[in-house]
């Protein structure tokens, strides 16, 4: 550091800059009864108390971003531990009551039962259906309801960032491995296909479907097949990128 740099911070002010509050928030979505859900948590103070947002917190000035987003998923989602990834920054200057507040929003797919133990353990927390009111890749905000089917309001944006999350899912879900994250190691092509109508909304031409994820060549039948079921037992595949990442 030179030393007319080193006297410049001595005598620089960070007062003279208005500093606006940071916040991680964290999405994390699940499919669930063939419906795409996503873990929410009721505000039990203003503002919008009452309300349902997502897991967040502020992020503290001695943390990075990531390990606030950790820090929340560990203190209010009650999740040990899963692959985080930075979704969007929402900076809309009026999104919180309070005062200035940018957040930045995490993403994460997660088979459900990586939050039975969380929602049971916490009556503040829910895994809410989403319910989208656009086709495709249209976005906008989004609903959300409880498991009997009532409207749970959203605070503050979270509508627009479950919305946003959406849209990145599927999008993505055509020409990458997400919606493997939903699946078991092995899986038969109807559970591929309940994840696929889930998270795009649509049903889809059992055969048709089956014919197209087979050519893609991103699945690999195991010779197995499922065991426990009283009709015919399904073939179970596996997802050709796993087998290669285990050699």
């Amino acid at each position: 550091m030179s030393s007319g740099e080193r006297e410049f911070l001595e005598h620089y002010d960070p007062k003279d800059f208005d500093r606006p509050s940071v916040t991680v928030d964290l999405v994390l979505m699940s499919v669930l009864e063939n419906g795409l859900h996503a873990l929410v948590m009721r505000r039990e103070q203003h503002p919008a108390k009452g309300k349902w947002a997502l897991p967040g917190g502020f992020v503290r000035v001695d943390e990075t971003l990531d390990d606030a987003a950790k820090r929340v998923l560990k203190d209010k989602a009650r999740i040990a531990s899963a692959y985080l990834e930075q979704l969007y920054t929402f900076g809309e200057v009026k999104r919180d009551p309070r005062m200035r507040v940018i957040t930045v929003a995490y993403f994460a797919l997660l088979p459900a039962a990586r939050f039975e133990s969380a929602v049971k353990a916490a009556s503040d927390l829910t895994l809410a259906k989403i319910e989208v009111p656009w086709k495709g890749e249209t976005g906008g905000a989004v609903e959300a309801a409880s498991k009997e089917g009532a409207k749970l309001p959203l605070a503050f944006d979270h509508a627009e960032i479950l919305g946003l999350a959406v849209k990145r899912l599927r999008g993505k879900l055509d020409y990458s491995e997400v919606g493997f994250e939903l699946l078991p190691a092995r899986f038969t092509l109807r559970q591929l296909q309940d994840v696929h109508e889930a998270i795009l909304g649509v049903r889809f031409n059992k055969p048709a479907f089956r014919r197209r994820m087979l050519d893609k060549q991103v699945l690999e039948a195991t010779g197995l097949h499922e065991d426990g079921v009283t009709f015919r037992p399904a073939e179970l595949y596996r997802f050709a990128e796993a087998k290669r990442a285990r050699r």
